[in-house]
């Protein structure tokens, strides 16, 4: 298979780019031009395409799965039915536990929308940590790929860094799963990263079935006490210049990065300095800027991921309730992603100017038709739950100050 970056580059123009700058209101050439210069990528499953960078909406994906502990495919497969009922953009299997092969197969065949991997997971809940080779690792990212994933996460942790990181200075260490995995391999093998001595073969598997890459945020920040440090700074740099090398050899790719814990008056600057560091797309988990809001992390996430979305990314991760707790159910699963597609719309209020959808409330609102706002709100099921049965708002009753104005100043 032609890889989309490749035939771009060659003069031709595939027809995803059609789709997605349809679905953007954007132009073709445009959007082509910043997929050739990294700004913008596709992540493509059979017809559907979601446009993922500069001039493009901010999308959010929603991380489902099962664990070493807790497995169940019909649950992970409701996850992944609500996950896009629901809006999401794209969807994450991060399975760790049951036979990961058929609970993928299983979301693939009830879901339409782009999938991400972390294959490491896979790879180390099959084999474990002590009995996984560097061989098990790259059969594993073969076969996701023929699986028919559209993104894959990887994290290039190195021995440099893991030494920035054994200072004990922070409260929190290393907090990513798959940079932790990674790390623990090369530890317990004595080995650089096998994700980094078999970077080319790792490629071609991804150009061959024109896979996105995600350059993963192993040292990441796990509380708001611990700010960007050397080895943040050392993975970001390593990341934008392997992305390069993978982007001139036809493989889109996007950085991950300021996810994890941050103080809120530290996320745009953060967001800023990933921007200016490189051309391509940025994606955020959270970030979430306080730790006590266990339990409602999703509501304190989405105030990091506007601020985030604001500033300049352009992928946000949805948070749910039950991050820190367990694995979520499909109703945490719907609260954290509606969460994060209120904070992606106000960063692209910010960003885009994109507030028709709220002139367009407020409207309804001005002329109290209670009806059109239900249908006009991201849940409608959930609206239409705390509305009721109730012709009218319940909330002033006789006083409405709509109303009210109505009545004595507009004399309506």
């Amino acid at each position: 298979m032609t890889s989309l970056l490749d035939a771009l580059r060659s003069g031709n123009i595939p027809p995803e780019i059609g789709r997605v700058a349809e679905q953007e209101n954007t132009d073709p050439d445009r959007l082509s031009r910043h997929i050739i210069d990294g700004k913008a990528v596709i992540m493509r499953r059979g017809d559907i395409v979601r446009g993922i960078g500069k001039d493009l909406s901010t999308k959010v994906n929603v991380n489902l799965g099962a664990s070493s502990s807790r497995v169940s495919l019909k649950d992970e497969v409701a996850k992944a039915v609500i996950a896009e009922r629901f809006g999401a953009d794209t969807i994450s299997d991060l399975s760790m536990g049951g036979d990961i092969s058929v609970i993928r197969d299983a979301i693939l065949r009830h879901t339409t929308i782009p999938m991400t991997t972390v294959p490491v997971y896979q790879a180390v809940a099959e084999h474990g940590l002590e009995g996984m080779t560097t061989s098990h690792l790259l059969e594993t990212i073969l076969e996701q790929a023929r699986q028919g994933v559209s993104s894959m996460v990887m994290h290039f942790i190195t021995g440099t860094i893991l030494d920035m990181l054994a200072g004990r200075e922070r409260i929190m260490g290393v907090v990513s799963k798959g940079g932790s995995m990674t790390a623990a391999f090369m530890l317990l093998n004595q080995c650089e990263n096998p994700l980094i001595t078999h970077f080319d073969e790792i490629l071609t598997i991804l150009r061959d079935h024109d896979i996105v890459l995600s350059l993963g945020n192993s040292a990441r920040s796990g509380c708001v006490h611990d700010p960007m440090n050397a080895a943040q700074q050392e993975e970001l740099r390593q990341n934008v210049e392997l992305a390069h090398y993978a982007h001139r050899h036809g493989v889109q790719v996007i950085i991950e990065g300021a996810g994890g814990h941050i103080r809120y008056d530290r996320i745009p600057a953060y967001i800023r300095m990933y921007k200016e560091s490189s051309p391509f797309p940025l994606f955020v988990a959270g970030p979430i800027p306080t730790d006590i809001g266990v339990g409602y992390d999703h509501i304190a996430s989405s105030v990091g991921a506007s601020a985030a979305s604001s500033a300049g990314a352009d992928y946000l991760c949805a948070i749910t309730p039950a991050e820190h707790l367990g694995l979520p159910t499909a109703d945490h699963i719907r609260e954290g992603l509606i969460a994060c597609r209120i904070a992606a719309h106000i960063g692209d209020i910010v960003k885009y100017g994109n507030d028709a959808p709220d002139r367009i409330v407020a409207e309804q609102r001005a002329h109290l038709d209670r009806e059109a706002q239900v249908l006009s709100s991201m849940d409608t099921a959930k609206a239409r739950e705390i509305a009721g049965d109730e012709k009218e708002c319940t909330m002033c009753g006789d006083y409405c100050a709509i109303r009210l104005m109505q009545r004595y100043l507009y004399r309506e």
